[in-house]
């Protein structure tokens, strides 16, 4: 059996996006090799928001090179958003590469590849109008009870600094029905918590109107009503686009988790201006108010760059600020690196790289020391926590997530998509501990 191996770089709707990639190989009559130097068929499905994926994709490639040099007969595949940022030249930058297919092409690949991955020849990529939601794909899904589900591609919005709507295009929505149709198969195969995916899932909807009248807080009630789906979570949200009536749904249907991923970027009103993003700080603390109001438990997670251009000591500051006023639960933390193509890349005023880096430690700082006194705090509660697996630092512990989005490593005996009552007794700026709880007859 020919076999393939996929390496994943980047987000969420990557991580949705290989599980295509991998049930469309299967499907073809390839198996799965456990690491890239076994496989027949090298697949690279690649991020380029920031810089630090383009330098790891380009050690990868490294590597590939030397291997097809000493196996010339294997097949070296590049997808997703670097491949389409530089689809006007991959051939020429990597010319050992066989294809290129861009993140709304991936149905493409196996065209290209042919029964078992036979007669591969190099073909032009995917035009935008071409792009297509992958759901009727097969699918490899890494996890046992837990799924992805796309609800929207690409992205209307003009951040100053994000290529997303270069490489993934305009928004375009999935009708509901289809949503909702994918969802119940979810649940008849067993599958317990859906994450609703899109680059801004709650402008979902609006190009579907007035042919569809159906917004994100009338998918999630939607597919809250879906027998079987104990848990509901989406990502990412746009702070802009984030109604009442996305609140009121968060509020009212049981399944959706009490959990918001909010992305800020910055606490200056004046970056954030030069970002694009189209809310003031004072405006994202409302938002805040408005969320933790209706959902009093409510776990608020968020995205803060460093180092944007033009960013001084005071609006570094007033980032920091915002992480101690919103005391946020976690934080994906980034150092800012220019991205050709967009506005922001083509600033004259670059902050330096050892003031990013002084910065960067700065606000790590902060965030862990928040999020460590946030779980802190749930010591001695009892969270309900869907098992997912053995824990990955002790085989002897089992590992699972709250409703609140909290990794759990705790003692007990439970399956993966069991959802267990468990007592927290330790935590970490990353983690709770605890012990499973004995369900007591009524």
């Amino acid at each position: 059996m020919r076999r393939y191996h996929v390496t994943t770089f980047g987000c969420q709707m990557n991580a949705h996006d290989s599980e295509r990639i991998k049930g469309l190989l299967e499907d073809l009559g390839l198996g799965e090799a456990p690491v890239q130097e076994e496989a027949d068929v090298v697949v690279f499905n690649t991020c380029t928001i920031r810089e630090k994926p383009d330098t790891r994709l380009a050690a990868h490639l490294g590597d590939a090179a030397a291997l097809k040099r000493r196996r010339p007969d294997i097949v070296v595949a590049v997808g997703g958003c670097y491949a389409e940022a530089q689809r006007e030249r991959i051939f020429e930058l990597y010319p050992f590469v066989d294809l290129a297919f861009g993140p709304g092409t991936i149905r493409h690949l196996g065209d290209w590849l042919g029964a078992g991955g036979v007669g591969v020849a190099r073909h032009a990529f995917g035009t935008a109008e071409e792009r297509r939601f992958s759901a009727e794909l097969p699918t490899l899904r890494e996890r046992r009870v837990q799924a992805w589900v796309q609800v929207s591609m690409g992205c209307n919005s003009v951040c100053s600094y994000c290529i997303v709507p270069h490489v993934r295009g305009r928004e375009v929505s999935r009708r509901p029905g289809e949503i909702l149709a994918e969802v119940s198969a979810l649940a008849r195969q067993g599958i317990r918590e859906v994450t609703l995916l899109g680059q801004n899932v709650n402008s979902y909807g609006r190009d579907l109107a007035p042919e569809v009248d159906t917004g994100f807080a009338e998918l999630l009630h939607g597919v809250d009503g879906v027998e079987g789906i104990e848990r509901i979570r989406f990502t990412s949200p746009h702070p802009k686009d984030f109604r009442a009536p996305v609140i009121e749904a968060m509020a009212r249907c049981g399944a959706v988790c009490e959990h918001a991923h909010l992305p800020l970027q910055s606490g200056s009103t004046l970056v954030l201006k030069r970002m694009r993003r189209t809310y003031s700080w004072e405006r994202y603390l409302r938002l805040v108010g408005e969320l933790r109001r209706a959902i009093p438990d409510l776990a608020l997670t968020t995205d803060l760059i460093v180092g944007f251009p033009g960013e001084t000591e005071d609006d570094f500051r007033a980032t920091l600020d915002a992480v101690e006023d919103v005391r946020f639960d976690g934080a994906f933390t980034f150092v800012y690196s220019p991205r050709s193509g967009t506005e922001a890349a083509t600033m004259s005023d670059q902050v330096p790289d050892e003031v990013k880096r002084e910065r960067i430690e700065r606000l790590v700082e902060v965030v862990q020391r928040i999020a460590a006194e946030r779980n802190a705090s749930r010591i001695g509660t009892v969270e309900e926590v869907l098992v997912e697996s053995p824990s990955r630092t002790d085989p002897e512990l089992l590992r699972g997530r709250t409703r609140r989005n909290t990794t759990v490593n705790f003692s007990g005996s439970a399956a993966p998509g069991d959802l267990v009552p468990v007592r927290i007794t330790a935590a970490t700026s990353t983690t709770l501990r605890g012990t499973q709880e004995a369900l007591v007859a009524a």
